[in-house]
């Protein structure tokens, strides 16, 4: 069946087309309904899971630091440039991984998570090393004593032994 439309009826198929993408582009634009807006869908999805609320906060807490971390000003050393950016990736890794540890319930996972931390902070170690920065005191780990928010127990890389060795265990 062929459908024959007049000039007018063309027109008003394109004038109605062209009014549903600009609604559709205006609605899709609107921060509080993108995907892409951390803050709406942590809070959708906090409302829809209370039990999972804190695991939520601390897993977008590591993620909007390690974003922002990551935007870095280039210096014209890809080197330092690059590890300006990993460090923050890496932290944000260990981030996560403790809040995994902090709330979840697979061992698989939760065994994963332990070499995320362990492995990520021996990576964050040798890209400070690799540079010539110093590193931060032998602290306790993360997942150990005092605190019970991963940034409190989080080493601080300035003061760590230059040769990055000393408390690091090997496999």
């Amino acid at each position: 069946m062929e459908a024959n439309l007049s000039g007018s009826a063309w027109i008003r198929v394109l004038a109605l087309l062209t009014a549903g993408f600009a609604i559709s582009f205006a609605v899709l634009s609107d921060p509080a309904t993108r995907a892409e807006d951390g803050a709406t869908t942590a809070h959708s999805t906090a409302t829809r899971y209370p039990a999972e609320a804190p695991f939520i906060a601390e897993n977008n807490a590591a993620m909007d630091k390690m974003m922002k971390g990551m935007d870095v000003e280039p210096t014209g050393d890809v080197d330092a440039d690059f590890a300006a950016m990993m460090i923050p990736h890496h932290q944000g890794a260990i981030d996560m991984a403790l809040s995994e540890l902090r709330y979840g319930k697979n061992e698989q996972l939760r065994r994963i998570a332990q070499e995320i931390v362990v492995e990520q902070q021996q990576e964050i170690n040798a890209m400070h090393l690799a540079l010539g920065q110093p590193l931060a005191p032998d602290a306790p780990a993360p997942t150990q004593g005092g605190s019970s928010h991963p940034s409190a127990a989080t080493p601080d890389h300035a003061t760590m032994p230059r040769d990055g060795m000393s408390n690091m265990h090997m496999k």
